[in-house]
């Protein structure tokens, strides 16, 4: 791997960022200084701390960071939940993220396991 772009991880996590931005966009106006901040933040977070952790070139930092973006995906998961129970997305549009939520759930666990050994 020569840089974070090369993660397929990474990858996924980067597209669940720009969906969260295109899908928020939508969000009311009185959330302009509640969820939608919030959500964004917890999304970007996830590709971020992958890219932190990538740089440190430390199995054991990288791990953390890891854990890290395990963290936010699940805050973000909530925010999903969240925003369909409000009526903000469609159900396919919740599916969609959270099921790319999942897929990437699935790819951090496997990397965390990998620098664990």
């Amino acid at each position: 791997m020569k840089t974070f772009k090369d993660l397929i991880v990474w990858q996924k996590a980067h597209e669940l960022v720009l969906q969260v931005y295109k899908i928020t966009a939508k969000f009311p106006d009185d959330e302009k200084f509640g969820l939608i901040p919030q959500i964004r933040r917890a999304s970007f977070s996830v590709p971020a701390n992958i890219v932190e952790g990538f740089k440190r070139r430390n199995n054991n930092e990288f791990k953390q960071f890891i854990n890290i973006a395990s963290a936010s995906l699940e805050e973000l998961k909530y925010f999903f939940v969240l925003s369909l129970d409000l009526k903000y997305i469609e159900k396919t549009e919740y599916q969609n993220l959270f099921n790319l939520s999942e897929d990437i759930a699935k790819m951090l666990f496997s990397l965390h396991k990998k620098l664990a050994s």
